[in-house]
């Protein structure tokens, strides 16, 4: 995890930009570089370094003597950059596992080489022979990217749109800020003036896709069939080498632990593999809650059962309330599920910084909307539109659940992992037949549940136990925290804003007092940028009011003991 940050096309690249650059500092507290690009003076490249590996030569821009006119400045983890090296032979200058990008582009070009990229990333690439530069994202856009384009041909790119604020508001042009669409990867022609013009837009992979990179995958012939017996064989070797390769790292790793099946399913298979790969360390987890908080007492449970080195984090009502404008500075969202769930992950972050020497941080993103946990699938009215509606949630990652993991994490200089998205993992899962995916029996992820049955890996009680939003299962069961947010803020919010709320927030309006204050603290740091978020996030096929889980008729509570 790092902070990346360029600007083409601009005259004061050095001087007045890069205070800008400096807004996403958090994201790379080790070290910084700005520099210009040679031959082009109005170019330059910003990095703020997490070393997670090569600490000699892992800063950037990055750059090797056998291909001078290639400039990257990327962020992620290129978790096959080794098979790739050795299929091609490539020799390589450095360990830094995105070196690999400037092999597969000389080799092939920018759409295969993202194609054949197993990792999270997002780059910048400038080849100053041919006078191109290169943007691309990862799939589910683990990793964040914004770029600023304006009329005249200036080009800006920051990993957070916070990065590029400064910068849209001193442009004398009409300026467009948005955030790069993930799986996605554009090309500008570079001017001699470095003024830049985009000349295509693609998208070089698909969450329904079988990956290019699978073909040089360990796991990549997996046994056929939809049996039941090889099915959840294959998952669970699928599901453990997303993790194993995700241990790439010369950083100690933990994991966030909240006790349901997830981050449980995580960590557990985490604790597994760091004994058998022999790590120092033992692995740590980290929960957060109240001491009476379903989360808690089952994140203990699990932590007991994995003999993992566990640390509980309690944090008060007004510690969580005095926390949601920071939250919402890092998040760039105004989301109201979102905003809910981060400030219990910005917390516990900032405990990990503060408190551990953990860096890589393990979580279970992305499993919700791959295999249908939200409680709400059990109204789906068919398989189907069950289906269609996980790869819609899937497509929106990087708007809500990887968006809320990455900067809640990032905010306080660690780096998150998230092995649910594995391309293989996603691609194989969404590939089995829709009506063996849906819940069954009235639970929810009954496929991904059934396929660790038995294993013992983690008690079959948290196995077993009900989906419990993150924003909820924080607080006791007597009282959400959605409750306690709500009532400390509606005295913050006035009748006379919510009746003009409709005129004065036009673009997803928001609907009680709590979306109000979140809307109003946005637009503090981001005036305008309202349209960053699409919708808000929903359940659907249910008479839905708020996005808790626990607001709705078919939610039931498991007590764990």
């Amino acid at each position: 995890m790092c902070g990346i940050w360029a600007v083409f096309g601009s005259e004061e690249c050095l001087s007045g930009l890069c205070r800008s650059a400096m807004k996403i500092s958090h994201r790379g507290p080790d070290a910084f570089r700005m520099e210009n690009v040679n031959g082009f003076t109005n170019c330059c490249f910003g990095f703020h370094r997490l070393a997670i590996v090569d600490e000699l030569y892992g800063m950037q821009p990055l750059r090797i003597r056998k291909f001078p006119y290639l400039w990257l400045c990327y962020n992620g983890e290129i978790y096959n950059h080794q098979l790739l090296r050795k299929q091609f032979g490539y020799d390589y200058a450095t360990e830094v596992d995105g070196e690999i990008l400037l092999h597969l582009y000389d080799s092939f070009g920018i759409h295969k080489m993202a194609s054949l990229l197993d990792g999270v990333f997002a780059f910048i690439l400038l080849d100053t022979a041919s006078r191109k530069v290169f943007l691309g994202r990862d799939t589910y856009g683990v990793r964040p990217l914004f770029k600023l384009n304006t009329d005249d041909g200036f080009l800006a790119v920051s990993s957070e749109a916070k990065g590029l604020i400064d910068v849209s508001n001193a442009t004398d042009s009409p300026a467009s800020l948005v955030p790069f669409l993930p799986g996605h990867v554009e090309v500008y022609n570079l001017q001699e003036n470095g003024k830049v013009q985009s000349i295509q837009m693609e998208q070089f992979h698909s969450c329904t896709k079988e990956p290019a990179h699978a073909i040089y995958d360990t796991v990549a012939k997996l046994p056929t069939g939809c049996d039941e017996e090889t099915v959840k064989s294959n998952i669970r070797s699928l599901f453990e080498n997303a993790v194993r390769k995700r241990l790439m790292a010369q950083r100690r790793i933990g994991c966030l632990l909240s006790g349901g099946l997830d981050s449980s399913l995580v960590a557990a298979t985490l604790v597994k593999l760091a004994k058998e790969e022999k790590l120092p360390y033992p692995v740590q987890t980290f929960s957060i809650g109240s001491h009476d908080s379903p989360d808690a007492i089952a994140a203990r449970k699990v932590a007991a059962h994995i003999g993992s080195e566990h640390h509980e984090v309690n944090f008060t009502v007004e510690e969580g309330i005095q926390a949601v404008e920071d939250v919402i500075y890092h998040l760039e969202s105004y989301d109201i599920t979102t905003v809910r769930a981060s400030v219990a992950m910005y917390l516990v972050s900032k405990y990990i910084r503060e408190n551990s020497d953990s860096v890589v941080i393990f979580s279970g993103e992305g499993s919700d909307e791959l295999a249908q946990g939200y409680i709400y699938f059990h109204k789906a009215p068919s398989p189907k539109a069950a289906a269609e509606d996980s790869i819609r949630l899937l497509n929106e990652l990087y708007l809500f659940d990887v968006l809320r993991g990455d900067r809640s994490t990032a905010a306080h200089g660690l780096e998150l992992r998230a092995p649910f998205l594995d391309h293989r993992f996603t691609a194989y899962y969404l590939s089995l037949p829709e009506e063996i995916r849906v819940p069954q029996h009235g639970v929810e992820k009954y496929l991904l549940r059934n396929s660790f049955k038995g294993l013992n890996l983690i008690p079959e009680e948290i196995l077993w136990r009900r989906k419990e939003a993150f924003s909820d299962g924080v607080m006791s069961l007597k009282k959400s925290w959605y409750n306690h947010l709500q009532e400390q803020l509606d005295s913050m919010v006035n009748d006379e804003q919510m009746e003009n709320a409709a005129k004065t927030f036009p673009h997803n309006t928001p609907a009680t007092k709590e979306a109000y204050y979140y809307r109003q603290a946005f637009e503090k740091h981001y005036s305008d940028k309202a349209e960053w978020l699409p919708h808000f996030w929903m359940p659907r096929w249910i008479d839905a009011t708020d996005p808790s889980a626990r607001t709705l008729s078919i939610y039931q509570s498991d007590k764990i003991e």
